[in-house]
């Protein structure tokens, strides 16, 4: 647990929006890292991967292993330049869950940051297979980070990135979100449950593998699971929020799917007012639990509090 510390909103989001195109020039040439990959397979995946977004995933991961990096003497350029690769496969595997759940089979949504989805650009199977590419490719750019990396640190990140986009965690988690909306009805408890997987579990493992190839210790490591845990709730009751008041000029989507499908959400449980109390308990908990994060801290806690004052 570290002291509070403040960062301007106008800071945030300059900081957010350096370290976002960061990972977005990496990623617009990384599968180009891909020899023999077919060029209409290519444009598919480069279709969703260059889409746009937060880039909260790959910008949590950079922060945690520069914040830990530099505890342990590791020089920022050179822990981030090491780093990089594998907080790409992160937005790879986002990425991936994210034509996968626009399929028709699953959530059934035609639009996508504010254009047509990958299935509507393309085709069903196009888009299936451009999902498993991103996903499976996104294992040897993370494996790419043990030549400049200790094996034993890399290895260790490999696995819980592993766990957290499988049956355990992500997929899992849309599994859970796919039988509750076809019942209609959730407890407040499994809602929780079911989104701790399917959005937390991946977000947990972003702030996790950057701390465990910044070097954290075991207890470092514990504290930044719970910062991940708690900033990925507040994340997603605030996207079940914004579903509700949003703007789908801002979100790149329409709104009020949730509602139309009959699909348990915080507001449709809590109503918006108690959702949004809850986000924000959410958000200082993830702040509270902050271990030491040197130069890092007020960015980290600034993020916490930005991802439920955020309109997109």
């Amino acid at each position: 647990m570290t002291r509070r510390m403040t960062m301007t909103p106008d800071a945030l989001k300059k900081h957010l929006k350096t370290e976002a195109a960061r990972v977005e020039a990496f990623l617009s040439g990384c599968l180009g890292l891909l020899p023999g990959l077919p060029e209409g397979l290519r444009a598919a995946m480069d279709y969703s991967l260059l889409a746009g977004g937060k880039r909260l995933r790959p910008v949590l991961c950079l922060t945690f292993a520069k914040a830990f990096g530099e505890k342990n003497g590791q020089a920022c350029p050179s822990i981030t330049d090491a780093v990089m690769p594998f907080a790409a496969a992160i937005e790879c595997i986002h990425t991936y869950s994210l034509i996968h759940d626009d399929l028709p089979a699953m959530d059934d949504d035609d639009m996508r940051r504010g254009r047509p989805s990958n299935h509507k650009q393309f085709d069903e199977a196009t888009a299936i297979l451009a999902g498993d590419a991103l996903v499976t490719d996104a294992f040897a750019f993370m494996a790419s980070a043990g030549t400049m990396l200790p094996a034993d640190r890399v290895l260790a990140a490999v696995a819980c990135m592993a766990t957290a986009a499988g049956g355990p965690g992500m997929v899992g988690g849309q599994y859970l979100d796919m039988q509750y909306t076809l019942a209609k009805t959730a407890t407040l408890e499994q809602l929780r449950g079911m989104h701790a997987m399917k959005t937390g579990a991946l977000i947990t493992a972003s702030c996790l593998t950057g701390a465990i190839l910044g070097g954290a210790s075991a207890a470092e490591q514990q504290a930044v699971a719970v910062y991940g845990k708690s900033f990925g709730s507040a994340f997603q009751i605030m996207d079940d929020v914004l579903d509700v008041i949003g703007d789908p000029a801002l979100l790149g989507k329409p709104i009020g799917s949730d509602a139309a499908n009959e699909k348990p959400t915080y507001p449709s449980l809590l109503g918006l007012e108690e959702s949004r109390i809850l986000a924000r308990e959410e958000a200082e908990k993830a702040i509270a639990a902050l271990p030491d994060a040197g130069s890092q801290t007020a960015f980290l806690h600034a993020l916490a509090r930005y991802v439920v004052e955020r309109n997109s």
